[in-house]
């Protein structure tokens, strides 16, 4: 029941009906990501005459967070690349780091010392600092 209203009410998690409905019946699967994210493009690659391009899109695995798409999917849903990365794997550098969503606002995120969220304590001033005072 919960699952049913959800997909009623909010537009964030995972998909709506309405984007279900479009989905099945013009969408063609194209692959899926090491989050969960689904991707999807018109049915046989058809030409779109609104955008002159074929459709792509995403449907997210949970919350809609764009930035848990990989740079891999990122180029496909952007037409950077034609080919998705399922039929032709991008090629890893060895400086490369593996993908990550962006953290800020959860426990995750970056809190560089002195931040009033980060542990420890924020060192003391050295005096290279005058505060403004009005009028000078």
């Amino acid at each position: 029941m919960k699952s049913f209203l959800l997909r009623i009410f909010t537009w964030w998690n995972s998909q709506t009906f309405g984007t279900q409905l479009s989905t099945a019946l013009y969408g063609e699967f194209v692959g899926e990501d090491e989050f969960g994210n689904r991707y999807y493009r018109t049915k046989g690659g058809k030409i779109d005459p609104t955008l002159g391009i074929e459709r792509r899109w995403v449907i997210y695995s949970g919350i809609a967070e764009p930035t848990t798409v990989p740079p891999s999917w990122f180029g496909w849903l952007h037409h950077t690349v034609d080919v998705p990365p399922t039929q032709e794997k991008p090629k890893a550098y060895r400086w490369e780091k593996p993908h990550r969503p962006n953290l800020t606002g959860t426990a995750g995120a970056h809190r560089p010392s002195g931040s009033t969220l980060g542990l420890g304590r924020r060192p003391k001033a050295t005096g290279d600092y005058k505060a403004w005072t009005p009028g000078n």
